[in-house]
């Protein structure tokens, strides 16, 4: 139907023609994260077709987003209007969110063909079953699944990271990190650091079926490293140390790639014992800030999250039958584990049981591509090897959804690009994915809408603020409570009163 390549490569060709300049990183001195959802229709095979015959699928950009950063806890606003997390997959899937209510208006309003198809109840929606969604990331998920196996011939993307930098608040993270005292390093071409990045490998590809781990390190061919299983359980201090001992072609995992996602208040912590011992797996994580801690949990949490309860959240499922799951997800070249992909994504909540009809666990398919993102932070690093100055995360992010009107957007710490901090708070400053945003097109959504023909869970009570209305969205609290009782109990939640906008 379609492979790892093919999303990567579509998703790279739209970033290159649908994304402006503004927003895209300074070129060899900034880089960032790339994430996408795709829509793939597959019409059905009728039964009298011959079993050859080829079937035509299309692939369509539907959402994108680019972006490295989060805002600390003393920047959240109770008015809903500051982006809080502005990680690529984080904006990708509140673009989605975003192309979701503008195909259920189109449904709705009976205006044009849309992506959804009248379910059994009242006021109800589904999603047509010819179509399915494969979310796409230039590099793997910060926190869980970013802890990798490192081979004792590679180095950290694109530095280490030292134990001493835990402990430092300052630096400022966005997955792997570097290291303060590694920072000259990263800088000269001469450095052994630098050097042992551009070491080619010679291990032939080895193909790894039925799920079996395997690391991939960027710019090297699969080095066919098969690990112990590790479920969904933390894995001990001694535990993960003992993965040095695996070797291939005696090359020992002598390390983990480092997350800058640190543990949340209530869970086992990391170690920070040097080597593969430094972190402790299968754990809940926030996204690093600069001093100012963030409530924002690491990609791979809400990855898993989404993996229970579907990328549309709370409010669409008012309108929904079903939740919108994705089918796949696929990352770009960067280092990369297999098992530690299953593990973030799906393992840790695969015991979760007593969900509401039509939530679940799902079979996530999860694939590879072998194709670099240009803007990624070991390409840029690659190509600047005699450019000077220091290689930082690009502090904007682009968010772009398949609506007709204003499909983009560039912010920067949480607002549009060029607000000033006598314009916060007015309704030019805000990101058109804010949750106050979002809110407005939901409400503009609901009043196209004849009262008689809303779904019995908009009928039953009067609603005012954007936190009654997600509360009444019942299936899906529901859903979400019990994942948190069975498998994320210390997942951060933002007080109440940050929800109370109307």
């Amino acid at each position: 139907m379609w492979t790892a390549n093919e999303i990567a490569q579509l998703c790279y060709e739209h970033y290159g023609i649908r994304l402006p300049k503004q927003g895209k990183p300074e070129p060899n001195h900034e880089w960032t994260l790339l994430a996408a959802v795709v829509k793939i229709h597959s019409p059905a095979v009728q039964a009298c077709d011959p079993p050859d015959k080829l079937v035509q699928v299309t692939k369509e950009v539907v959402s994108m987003g680019t972006g490295t950063k989060c805002i600390g806890q003393s920047k959240m606003r109770k008015s809903g209007d500051v982006l809080n997390d502005s990680h690529a997959e984080v904006i990708a899937r509140r673009s989605f969110q975003r192309y979701l209510l503008h195909q259920l208006q189109l449904a709705a309003t009976l205006k044009e063909d849309s992506i959804f198809v009248p379910g059994t109840q009242r006021g109800m929606w589904k999603l047509r079953p010819d179509l399915l969604f494969v979310f796409f990331s230039s590099h793997t998920p910060c926190g869980d699944a970013s802890i990798i196996p490192m081979l004792e011939f590679e180095d950290q993307p694109c530095c280490i990271v030292s134990r001493d930098w835990a402990t430092n608040p300052s630096v400022e993270a966005s997955g792997n990190l570097e290291a303060p005292e590694n920072k000259k390093n990263c800088e000269d071409p001469d450095s052994p650091v630098t050097k042992r990045m551009r070491l080619e490998l010679e291990t032939p590809t080895r193909e790894v079926a039925n799920g079996a781990a395997h690391h991939q390190s960027f710019d090297k061919q699969e080095s066919g490293l098969i690990l112990p299983s590790v479920s969904s359980s933390i894995l001990t201090v001694e535990e993960l140390a003992s993965l040095t001992t695996v070797a291939i072609n005696g090359a020992k995992a002598v390390d983990v790639h480092r997350t800058g996602a640190k543990c949340v208040p209530g869970e086992a912590g990391d170690s920070r014992k040097p080597g593969a011992a430094y972190h402790q797996v299968g754990l809940l994580r926030v996204k690093p800030g600069r001093g100012d801690r963030t409530h924002s949990m690491s990609c791979s949490d809400k990855l898993a999250r989404w993996n229970v309860l579907g990328c549309q959240g709370a409010l669409l499922m008012h309108f929904l039958e079903e939740p919108i799951y994705l089918t796949a997800v696929v990352i770009g070249k960067c280092p990369y584990s297999q098992e530690a992909m299953q593990r973030a994504l799906i393992e840790r909540c695969q015991n979760v049981s007593t969900l509401p009809k039509g939530f679940g666990v799902q079979e996530l398919k999860i694939q590879q591509s072998d194709l670099p993102f240009e803007h990624s932070r070991c390409a840029v690093q690659a190509k600047r090897a005699d450019s000077s100055g220091r290689l930082v995360p690009c502090g904007a992010a682009i968010s772009w959804s398949a609506v007709p009107e204003q499909p983009l957007d560039v912010t920067a710490n949480g607002f549009p690009q060029g607000t000033t901090k006598k314009g916060i708070g007015s309704l030019q400053a805000r990101s058109r994915i804010s949750k106050v945003e979002l809110f407005r097109s939901f409400q503009k959504l609901l009043s196209s809408i004849a009262e008689d023909k809303w779904p019995d869970s908009l009928r039953v009570q009067k609603l005012t603020t954007y936190w009654e209305y997600k509360e009444a969205a019942s299936a899906y609290q529901e859903a979400w409570s019990a994942l948190r009782k069975q498998a994320f109990a210390s997942w951060i939640r933002n007080p109440p009163d940050y929800h109370q906008f109307k």
